[in-house]
C-alpha cells in the first residue's frame, strides 16, 4: 500500500523539527562563543588599563557613578537632541 499524503507530511514535519532542534543548538553554541569572546575583549581591555587589581572596583565603580576618569572627560549628554543640533 502506498504511503498516505499524511504520512509524508507528518514524516516532513518530524524532519523539520528536528532540523529546527538542531539548528537552534547551533545558535546556542555560537550565542555562547560570542560571550566568550566578548569576556576575553573585556579582560583585554581591562589589563590594558593597567591598573592594580585592588584599585579596580573603586575604579570601575566611580566610571558607574559618573565620577571623572583618568583620561579625556566628555560631558554625559541628557537627550539625542543635544547630539542632533552639534550635527548641524
Amino acid at each position: 500500500m502506498a504511503i498516505s499524503k499524511t504520512a509524508k507530511i507528518d514524516a516532513d514535519i518530524i524532519k523539520k523539527q528536528a532540523k529546527i532542534a538542531e539548528l537552534q543548538n547551533e545558535v546556542k553554541g555560537l550565542q555562547q562563543k560570542r560571550r566568550d569572546a566578548e569576556n576575553i575583549e573585556i579582560v583585554d581591555i581591562v589589563r590594558g588599563l593597567k591598573i592594580p587589581l585592588d584599585q579596580l572596583a573603586a575604579f570601575l565603580d566611580n566610571i558607574k557613578t559618573g565620577g571623572a576618569t583618568s583620561g579625556q572627560v566628555v560631558p554625559k549628554l541628557e537627550n539625542d537632541e543635544e547630539l542632533e543640533d552639534d550635527a548641524e
